[in-house]
């Protein structure tokens, strides 16, 4: 279990700047927490695989398709700055060896 001198030495290396009431609570709190991981770690894992999400999901997504984009100045156009018939964009490389 913490006590409010831990939660104080925390609050501190952390820079915030807490209540002594404020404490207090996150010291109830905070110990509550880790009491349930306590008993979190009582349980027997062994034959549980490892899950990412309580529920299965997936995405929608749709296939890629290639296409060809048959009017090249529209295409052109949509970027937000064009060098003769290329996009243009920022240099993210140093060019120095």
């Amino acid at each position: 279990m913490l006590d409010r001198e831990q939660v104080h030495k925390v609050a501190h290396l952390a820079r915030l700047d807490l209540t002594p009431e404020e404490e207090t609570a996150f010291t109830q709190q905070l110990s509550s927490i880790l009491d349930y991981f306590e008993q979190l770690e009582e349980l027997d894992t062994e034959n549980v695989h490892p899950t990412t999400r309580a529920i299965e999901i997936s995405n929608v997504t749709r296939p890629d398709t290639l296409r060809t984009m048959e009017d090249r100045e529209k295409m052109l156009q949509e970027a937000p700055e064009q060098e003769g018939d290329f996009f243009r964009v920022p240099q993210i490389l140093s060019t120095e060896d």
